[in-house]
C-alpha cells in the first residue's frame, strides 16, 4: 500500500497546484491521508481541467513524456560497470542505456537520471529567470538531499515567479526525509581499510554538514565519491531501495515490521502477508481498499492497521469545522488533527453533489444541506477524527443512525435495483452495540465540559516533536532555573525502512520475519543510529495448533473464560490465570471455608521472601506457587540488606536494586543489588532526581553516589518524607515511606506496616482487613476498586494482564538476565499520554501482573478520574487486540489477555474545579511531578 502511495507521489503537485490544495498537502504525514484525498481526486477535479490531468498523467507510474533532450548524460560517471558507462555516454535517451544498466545494479545512476528529468522540468517553470531557475537547478546537482538552505532559497527567490516551480520542488524534496548522518553509520562497515572504517565513524558522529562529511570522508579514505567503491555506493544509494542480496541481509530493509504484525491478523488468503508481498506489482491500493479495508471479514486486520497509522489519544480540542468534537479530554480520537477537519468539510461539499462515492459503491442521496444537514456533518466529522472506543476501536457509525439518515436523505429514486437503505447499512454500518460503533447523537451538540484546559492535558496530542523524534510525558521535571516544558522529544527508531511507526532509542522490539511465516519472529533492539540492529532469530510458534476446551476448538492467539479463569489458546497450549474460584451451585459451608488464596491457603499473614524478590503473604501461599521451601525465607523482602555483607568488589559499591522477577530464576537468578564503580563525573544534564537518606535532592543517582550518599527514593524530596512513617503497598510490602513505595512503582494501600492479607477473589473472606482503617476515597461519588491482595479500595483504573511464562523466558534468555516486573512498568508508563496520570503495578501472589493508572492529585477531579480510566481502557484494548503498537515491545508481547476495571463517578457531568486543578499546574511549572496521592498527605 505505502509503495503505490510512493509511486503515486509525483502527482500531488499537480493537484496542489491546480486546485489550491498546498496547505493540505504540506502537512499530510500519513499515507491514509494521502489514500483519502487519492481517492477523491476525481470529485476534487474534473476532466474539463485539461492541464491538471496531463500533469498527472505525465507522472503517473508507467506513463512517457516527451524530453525536450537527453538529460542524463551528466550521469554517466556514476555508472558502476565500465560497460554501463559507455553505453551511458553514447546514448540518445534513457531507453538506450536500460539494457545493460539495469536499475536493480546500477541505482545511483538510475536515480541521477531520475532526478535530471525531474529538475529538468521543475526547473522549467522558472523561464526567463535565471536567478530562480539556478537556485531550483542547484536542488538536483547533488547525490545526496537537498539542504534546508537550499531549500529556502528556491521559496525565496521562486515564490512570487512561479508556485508550480515551488510545488514541483517541494513534491520532490519530500521524498528526501531530514536524514541524521548518524542513520548511515552502517556504511562505514563497507570500507576496506580499518582506518577509513575507524574515521568514518568518528566523522559521521562529530560532524553534521554534508559538505564537511564528504571532505572529511576523501581526507581520510583517499578515494574519490564514485559508486565503484563500496564505501561510496553504499552512501549515494541509501536513499534507495536495496538490492535482493541487501534486503537478504538486513533485517528491517524496506518493510515495516508494525503492519507486518497487522498481515498475520487477516482472515482471508488475498490480504495476508503473502499476497500482498508478492502481488504488489498488479494489486493497486484502490484493490486493497475493496477486498480488504472495507471487508467485514477483515475487522482484526483493519483495526491494527489503524493502531499502526493513527493510534487512538485522548482528548480532541481546536478544529474550527467540527467543533461539536472540541473539548473533549478524556475521550479516545484517532485522527483529531487540523486536515481532518478541513477532510470533513470537503466531504460534505463532496456529498453535496448528490452522490457519496465510496470505493466498491455510489450512494445516491438528496439535497443534505437541506435534509438533515447537522446530522451529514455528525458523519463526516466523525469518520474523519474517528472517535474510537476501547471494545472495537473501529470508526464505523452506529447502524441504527446509518438507516435513518438514509431512510430520510437517500434518494432511491437513483438506488440501483434492489438496493434499500438496511442493505447498504449492512455493509458499511452492521453493528449497533453503542459501545462498538459510533452513536452520533454524541456529537450534534456540543461538549457539556465547555473550555476546561487545566484539569486534563494532552502534551504529546497533537505531536510537537519532529518526525524522527518520540513525544514523551515530562515527569522528571527540570533543574532550577530550566524552562519546563510538560514533554519530552527523545530519539527513536522506525521499524523498518517503510514504516513511520518510531520506538524509543534501546528498546526491544520483536518483528516478524520476512519469510511469510506467521509466529517466526525475530528480536531486535533500537541503536543509537536510529535504526533496529543486533536482531536475534527467535523460535518460531506454531500458529496452526488449537485448544479444545468444553469440546470447543478455540483458534491460537484467542482468549475466553473457563469458570473465573481469564485464558488463552497459544500455540496449542491453553493457558489460564490461577484464581481461586466459587462457582453458583457452592454450599454456604463451601462458602465459609473459602479464603480465596492460592491451594485454599488460611488467610494468615505470616509473610515470606521467595527468591523472585516477591513477599507473599504466608510459606503456604508461596509453596502453592512452586516455591520450595529453600527458595524463601521467612520475613518481607524489604526487611534484610542486600549489601550487608557486599556482594561486590573492593573498587565497587553496593546498591540495593530490589526488584521482583518475572522468568524462571534458576536460568536467571534475581539478585537485589547492584554493583557500580565509584564515578569520576557525572553527566550534571541528566535529570532523574534522587532524594538521599539526609533528605538532600541530587540531579541524578551518579550525582548522589558521588557525593557517597546513600539512597532513598528516586524523585524529588519531600517534606512529608522526611522521616520514617511506614506505609504497606499493595504488593503487601512494607516500606519506610509513602514516597519510597511511589519510587518503587507501587501504590500505597493504607498506612502502617502490612499486617492483614487483602481480598484476591470476589467471593474471599475479608476478616483480615476488618482492623483496617482505610483512607477516605480521593473524589467524592467515585466508585472504586479494589486491587487484588489490597484492604482499601481507590479510585484508579486498574488491569489485571493474564502472561505467558515460557515466553518470558525466552526474552530473558535474549537478553541474558531477568524480565521484572520494573521492565514491564517502565514501557507501559510511556503508553500513558495524560500528566495527571501516573502508573503503578505489581506481581500479585497468583502470579498476574496488576497495573494501577491512577490520579497524581490529592483531590482529582471527576474528569481526573475519568482520564485514568480512560487511559486504563486504551491499554486494555491494545493488549486484548495484540496491537503491534504495544506488544511489539519486549517484553509485553508476553502478554496474552486482560482484564479491566475502572472508577466511575455517580454524579453526572463533569464540573470544572480550578483550585483541584491548580496544584497540578504548579506541579508541571516546577517539575515536581512526584505522585501526591490522599496517604502522602495524611503522613
Amino acid at each position: 500500500c505505502s509503495r503505490q502511495l510512493s509511486l503515486a507521489m509525483p502527482s500531488l503537485f499537480c493537484v496542489a497546484v491546480s486546485h489550491g490544495l498546498e496547505s493540505q498537502l504540506a502537512t499530510i504525514k500519513s499515507e491514509s491521508r494521502l489514500k483519502h484525498l487519492l481517492q477523491r481526486l476525481p470529485s476534487y477535479c474534473p476532466e474539463s481541467m485539461n492541464e491538471l490531468w496531463i500533469c498527472i498523467n505525465s507522472t503517473l507510474p508507467g506513463s512517457s513524456r516527451k524530453s525536450d533532450g537527453w538529460v542524463g548524460l551528466g550521469c554517466c560517471e556514476l555508472a558502476i560497470s565500465a560497460e554501463c558507462r559507455r553505453d551511458c555516454k553514447q546514448a540518445s535517451s534513457k531507453t538506450d542505456i536500460t539494457r545493460v544498466c539495469k536499475k536493480d545494479t546500477e541505482k545511483p545512476l538510475h536515480s541521477c537520471i531520475t532526478k535530471n528529468e525531474m529538475g529538468s522540468l521543475c526547473c522549467s517553470y522558472a523561464g526567463r529567470h535565471t536567478n530562480c531557475r539556478d537556485y531550483c537547478q542547484a536542488i538536483f546537482r547533488t547525490d545526496s538531499s537537498p539542504t534546508v538552505s537550499q531549500i529556502k532559497a528556491v521559496k525565496e527567490y521562486c515564490q512570487s515567479i512561479s508556485p508550480e516551480l515551488i510545488g514541483c520542488v517541494g513534491n520532490y524534496t519530500k521524498s528526501y526525509p531530514i536524514r541524521s548522518p548518524i542513520d548511515s553509520l552502517y556504511c562505514c562497515d563497507r570500507a576496506d581499510e580499518p582506518h577509513c572504517q575507524v574515521a568514518c565513524r568518528r566523522i559521521l558522529r562529530t560532524m553534521t554538514t554534508e559538505h564537511e562529511i564528504m571532505e572529511g570522508l576523501i581526507d581520510e579514505c583517499g578515494s574519490q565519491p564514485l559508486p565503484q567503491d563500496p564505501l561510496w555506493q553504499c552512501f549515494l544509494g541509501s536513499a534507495h531501495p536495496p538490492t535482493k542480496s541487501e534486503m537478504e541481509t538486513s533485517p528491517t530493509a524496506k518493510m515495516d515490521g508494525a503492519k507486518l504484525h497487522c498481515c498475520y491478523k487477516a482472515n482471508t488468503s488475498l490480504c495476508r502477508l503473502g499476497e500482498i508481498s508478492t502481488n504488489w506489482g498488479t494489486q493497486t491500493w484502490q484493490e486493497f481498499d475493496q477486498m480488504c479495508e472495507y471487508s467485514p471479514v477483515e475487522k482484526p486486520l483493519v483495526t491494527c492497521l489503524a493502531d499502526v497509522r493513527e493510534p487512538c489519544q485522548l482528548g480532541c480540542k481546536d478544529l474550527g469545522y467540527c467543533t461539536n468534537f472540541n473539548n473533549r479530554p478524556t475521550e479516545l480520537f484517532r485522527s483529531c488533527n487540523v486536515q481532518s477537519d478541513q477532510g470533513a468539510m470537503n466531504d460534505i461539499k463532496l456529498w453535496s453533489n448528490g452522490t457519496i462515492k465510496m470505493p466498491f459503491m455510489n450512494i445516491p442521496v438528496l439535497d443534505i444541506r437541506k435534509c438533515r444537514p447537522e446530522m451529514w456533518k455528525a458523519v463526516a466529522c466523525a469518520l474523519q477524527i474517528k472517535p474510537c472506543y476501547s471494545k472495537s476501536r473501529g470508526s464505523v457509525i452506529c447502524k441504527s443512525d446509518c438507516v435513518d439518515i438514509l431512510t430520510q436523505c437517500g434518494d432511491r429514486r437513483r438506488f440501483y435495483e434492489g438496493q434499500t437503505a438496511e442493505r447498504i447499512c449492512e455493509i458499511l454500518s452492521p453493528i449497533d452495540d453503542p459501545e462498538r460503533c459510533i452513536p452520533l447523537e454524541r456529537y450534534l451538540t456540543p461538549s457539556n465540559l465547555g473550555n476546561i484546559i487545566d484539569e486534563v492535558i494532552h502534551p504529546c496530542n497533537p505531536n510537537p516533536c519532529p518526525s524522527n523524534q518520540l513525544c514523551e510525558v515530562n515527569r522528571k521535571g527540570c533543574q532550577p532555573g530550566q524552562d519546563c516544558l510538560p514533554y519530552f522529544c527523545v530519539p527513536g527508531c522506525k521499524l523498518g525502512e517503510a514504516s513511520e511507526f518510531l520506538v524509543h532509542v534501546d528498546a526491544r522490539i520483536q518483528v516478524p520475519m520476512r519469510n511469510g511465516h506467521a509466529g517466526c519472529f525475530e528480536v531486535c533492539t533500537c541503536g543509537q543510529s536510529g535504526r533496529l540492529d543486533n536482531c536475534a532469530e527467535m523460535p518460531c510458534i506454531d500458529t496452526s495448533k488449537t485448544c479444545v476446551v468444553g469440546g470447543q476448538r478455540k483458534n491460537h492467539g484467542s482468549s475466553f473464560r473457563v469458570d473465573c479463569h481469564p485464558c488463552s489458546c497459544f500455540a496449542g497450549e491453553t493457558i489460564c490465570s490461577t484464581r481461586q474460584c466459587l462457582s453458583a451451585e457452592s454450599s454456604d459451608e463451601d462458602r465459609r471455608l473459602f479464603t480465596g488464596l492460592p491451594c485454599g491457603c488460611p488467610d494468615r499473614f505470616v509473610p515470606v521472601c521467595a527468591r523472585n524478590g516477591r513477599t507473599y503473604p504466608s510459606a503456604c501461599v508461596a509453596r502453592c506457587m512452586d516455591f520450595k521451601d529453600d527458595q524463601f525465607v521467612f520475613g518481607h523482602c524489604r526487611s534484610s540488606d542486600p549489601c550487608s555483607p557486599s556482594p561486590c568488589q573492593r573498587n565497587q559499591r553496593c546498591i540495593a536494586n530490589r526488584r521482583v522477577c518475572l522468568t524462571d530464576m534458576a536460568d536467571y537468578p534475581c539478585p537485589q543489588f547492584e554493583c557500580v564503580g565509584r564515578p569520576s563525573g557525572c553527566d550534571k544534564s541528566h535529570v532523574d532526581p534522587a532524594c538521599d537518606t539526609d533528605n538532600v535532592e541530587h540531579p541524578n543517582l551518579c550525582q548522589l553516589l558521588l557525593m557517597s550518599k546513600t539512597l532513598s527514593y528516586m524523585g524529588h524530596c519531600q517534606d512529608a518524607c522526611k522521616r520514617a512513617r511506614p506505609v504497606c503497598g499493595h504488593n503487601g510490602e512494607t516500606y519506610n515511606t509513602v514516597c519510597e513505595a511511589y519510587s518503587d512503582r507501587v501504590a500505597v494501600d493504607y498506612q502502617g506496616r502490612c499486617h492483614a492479607v487483602g481480598a484476591v477473589a470476589e467471593f474471599a473472606s475479608d476478616s483480615g482487613c476488618d482492623m483496617i482503617p482505610c483512607p477516605a476515597l480521593s473524589t467524592p461519588g467515585c466508585i472504586p476498586v479494589t486491587p487484588p491482595g489490597a484492604c482499601c479500595p481507590l479510585c484508579a483504573g486498574m488491569l489485571q494482564i493474564l502472561w505467558n511464562k515460557e515466553q518470558m523466558k525466552v526474552f530473558a534468555k535474549v537478553r541474558t538476565q531477568p524480565v521484572t516486573v520494573h521492565d514491564i512498568l517502565r514501557i507501559l508508563r510511556l503508553h500513558i499520554s495524560v500528566p495527571q496520570c501516573d502508573i503503578f503495578g505489581y506481581l500479585s501472589i497468583d502470579s498476574e501482573i496488576v497495573i494501577l493508572i491512577v490520579p497524581v492529585d490529592q483531590q482529582p477531579t471527576p474528569l481526573q478520574i475519568e482520564a485514568c480510566s480512560m487511559e486504563a481502557e486504551k491499554i486494555d484494548s491494545l493488549i486484548n487486540y495484540g496491537s503491534p503498537t504495544l506488544v511489539s515491545h519486549v517484553p509485553l508481547s508476553a502478554f496474552l489477555t486482560s482484564d479491566v476495571s475502572i472508577s466511575t463517578i455517580r454524579s453526572t457531568g463533569y464540573p470544572s474545579s480550578s483550585a483541584s486543578s491548580l496544584p497540578i499546574v504548579l506541579c508541571l511549572a516546577l517539575g515536581l511531578v512526584l505522585i501526591l496521592v490522599p496517604s502522602i498527605a495524611e503522613a
